[in-house]
């Protein structure tokens, strides 16, 4: 596990005032990276690093000699687009790099007056995703909302007996993914209703969000290489906000024997900010299944995972329907909850992915799963918040929802708080539902 540096100290201000302000998401101690460039342009997307409402312009830092981070492959990548190839340098250069930026970004640097000019306002930038992802697993980390979703269809086995023995997930499709902004039809599929002879084809009536986190993969590993629980999360560049949009009644009929498919393939938004392991530190939390469990099989165990393995993240799902948007009304939570409520780890996912020999790839992507919490509040899904479509929600404008319609945005908020830090966040995701096309 990360361990905690100077980087770290709650005490550090940046000379970028608006960094220093207590509430927002990019203080000197997060630096988090993404790729941008000025909104409605044709440049080139560049790596950027956030500080305040400010992102420093990476490439123009180094292509103007501005800052040296002292290694000629940590320069040359980071004058990317994506972040990538720098990943792919591992942990050392990682933390590297992010010294200098917390050294040159605080009061007192000498480097201010000329890193000045490589600032970009935040409010004018536009987003890619941060890196390019290879492939793209989903976890189902939340016992929860496992629970939760079994009751739907089990209700006299909710949750089957290989769930507490073994971090369950599919592969997906990373091509659909986006970035925070992003705008797509309503899928289409078929669907069948239980007393239907048979299936229709046509838009999905029963359109869901997912609050999880993504599991962004730095360096990689070989074909048949495993790795050990304790090295995993050397592997890991950071974590983002991530949204799995989901078409239930498309799922319900597809989805045995094999697992989803066209129910989750459509469309999925992550934040634009990676924020790194290094600066999630300081927000560690002890780990353990309930003594009544299973306890993890030996290469899911360490005494390191145990004292230090779950992270504490305070997350939010809002949404504003086109009508609120209309009347100037602002978006409404529906639930909150937070990524220690995972019944397995990052490390414990990323060994279980590795364990049969599949090879890992820098800018893989990993979501958590839906990350309910114990309570109803903290259901982090429409099928778990209306119990089916059940038990509709009333919104404060007197709309009501069982499932997401037309023009519905979802926005998903994340943040890490503990007396003795500086408070950090990641930023958000934000997604829009378009009409179905055609």
């Amino acid at each position: 596990m990360t361990r905690l540096n100077e980087t770290h100290d709650p005490t550090l201000k940046s000379w970028v005032l608006t960094a220093n302000d207590g509430q927002t998401d990019f203080p000197i101690q997060n630096l988090p990276f993404a790729s941008f460039r000025k909104s409605n342009s044709k440049e080139d997307y560049r790596i950027g690093v956030a500080i305040g409402d400010q992102i420093l312009d990476l490439r123009k830092v180094i292509t103007t000699n501005v800052l040296d981070f002292s290694d000629t492959e940590i320069n040359r990548t980071l004058s990317n687009e994506k972040l990538n190839e720098f990943m792919a340098l591992g942990q050392d250069n990682w933390s590297s790099a992010r010294q200098t930026l917390s050294k040159a970004l605080r009061v007192g640097s000498a480097f201010e007056n000329r890193l000045q000019d490589c600032l970009f306002p935040q409010s004018e930038a536009e987003y890619s995703t941060p890196c390019v992802i290879p492939d793209y697993t989903d976890f189902y980390a939340s016992i929860h909302h496992a629970t939760n979703i079994g009751s739907l269809f089990r209700p006299d086995n909710p949750l089957l007996p290989n769930y507490k023995w073994i971090p369950i997930g599919y592969h997906g499709r990373s091509s659909s993914i986006g970035v925070s902004g992003q705008t797509f039809p309503r899928p289409k599929g078929q669907t069948k209703a239980p007393e239907a002879a048979e299936p229709t084809f046509g838009p999905c009536k029963r359109l869901d969000f997912e609050l999880e986190m993504g599991i962004i993969i730095g360096s990689g590993t070989e074909l048949g290489h495993s790795l050990k629980i304790d090295e995993a999360e050397n592997h890991v560049f950071g974590m983002c906000l991530f949204n799995d949009w989901s078409a239930r009644d498309i799922q319900a009929w597809e989805y045995q024997p094999l697992g989803p498919f066209l129910a989750k393939n459509f469309a999925s938004t992550m934040s634009p900010w990676i924020v790194t392991m290094e600066a999630l530190a300081p927000f560690r939390t002890e780990f353990s299944h309930p003594a009544q469990d299973p306890q993890p099989l030996p290469y899911l165990h360490s005494s390191a995972n145990c004292e230090s393995g779950g992270l504490d993240i305070h997350l939010d799902v809002l949404i504003q329907t086109e009508d609120m948007k209309s009347k100037g009304i602002s978006a409404q939570s529906l639930a909150t909850s937070n990524m220690k409520y995972s019944y397995w780890t990052v490390a414990q996912m990323v060994t279980h992915h590795a364990s049969g020999g599949c090879n890992l790839q820098s800018g893989d992507l990993m979501a958590t799963g839906t990350m309910s919490g114990p309570d109803a509040a903290q259901a982090c899904a429409m099928i778990e918040l209306t119990k089916g479509g059940k038990e509709p929600i009333v919104l404060k404008n007197g709309e009501k929802r069982t499932f997401l319609e037309d023009g519905d945005t979802i926005v998903i908020t994340g943040y890490c708080e503990r007396e003795g830090t500086a408070r950090i966040g990641f930023g958000s995701s934000v997604g829009t539902i378009l009409p179905a096309r055609d």
